[in-house]
């Protein structure tokens, strides 16, 4: 009894600050395995330039399985973590697989996924100390890169549809911790939010939405998830806390024996995608 209550408790907690809206818990067996027998989507290597970094930058696009030009998507922009680069989601989270998974199944709508490099500086690999302070101010730095540069491209280059309401953001580890100041930090920018175990950069609450009653008004949705034994786990809760001290309507998903690992940012993908946009 006491796992079962467990493995409830996420489920608990988000039907407290939504209702019945829907329902977040635990990936069911399979939904990260390549199925042959279904549609896929295609994932392209595109170069893009960068006036806030200064050079050519490259970035992973994600188009749904039956993408066509002549039909617009939304868009959501996957951010990884600090020891990984464009590449990390793709190796250890295979973000296309769980998104084909959910197209065949009817649960996620039609979105274009961009997976950049978070780390907004020329020599952009995650190499040698990725703790240098110029290679961790290069996260924030991001922030220029992603709204001035990558965004404007990818809505040139792409049938999106290029509105708010229509543009999300999520990330894991330091991508979370991105994804919760950008996010928040530009309501006129983004819609929707996700921090999955986002990282000691993440700014305070009170930082991210010094004023909750615009919040309010401007959030679609706020995805903040985390494993309880992650050892970064209060940056999560007191995130939660303040949204739920401020009555600010958010799914907090926290996933029973969960470490910093794509274990945890598989479910919560999978979790987050199916709420977008609907």
């Amino acid at each position: 009894m006491k796992k079962i209550t467990r493995l409830l408790l996420p489920i608990l907690v988000i039907i407290l600050n939504f209702g019945v809206h829907a329902q977040v818990g635990e990936a069911p067996a399979g939904f990260d395995v390549l199925r042959n027998s279904i549609p896929h989507g295609k994932i392209d290597t595109v170069v893009y330039t960068s006036k806030t970094v200064g050079a050519e930058r490259t970035t992973l696009v994600y188009t749904p399985p039956g993408y066509s030009a002549d039909r617009k998507y939304p868009v959501l922009y996957l951010l990884h973590g600090i020891g990984g680069d464009e590449y990390e989601w793709l190796n250890g989270g295979h973000p296309e697989i769980i998104l084909d998974n959910l197209y065949a199944k009817g649960k996620v709508e039609p979105m274009i996924v961009v997976l950049p490099n978070g780390r907004a500086m020329k020599d952009d690999r995650a190499t040698g100390n990725i703790y240098r302070p110029e290679k961790v101010e290069a996260f924030a730095n991001f922030e220029n890169d992603l709204l001035n540069d990558l965004i404007p491209f990818i809505e040139s280059k792409y049938p999106v549809i290029a509105d708010r309401e229509h543009r999300a953001i999520g990330g894991l580890s330091m991508g979370g911790g991105q994804s919760l100041n950008f996010g928040l930090g530009n309501l006129d920018v983004f819609a929707s939010v996700g921090g999955f175990s986002s990282a000691p950069n993440t700014k305070s609450p009170e930082e991210l939405v010094p004023n909750p009653e615009e919040a309010k008004k401007q959030l679609n949705l706020l995805f903040i998830s985390c494993g309880d034994k992650d050892g970064l786990f209060s940056f999560s809760k007191r995130t939660h806390d303040y949204m739920n001290e401020n009555d600010i309507d958010h799914y907090y998903y926290v996933i029973p024996k969960g470490h910093h690992d794509f274990k945890v940012w598989k479910d919560s993908l999978y979790n987050y995608a199916q709420l977008l946009f609907k």
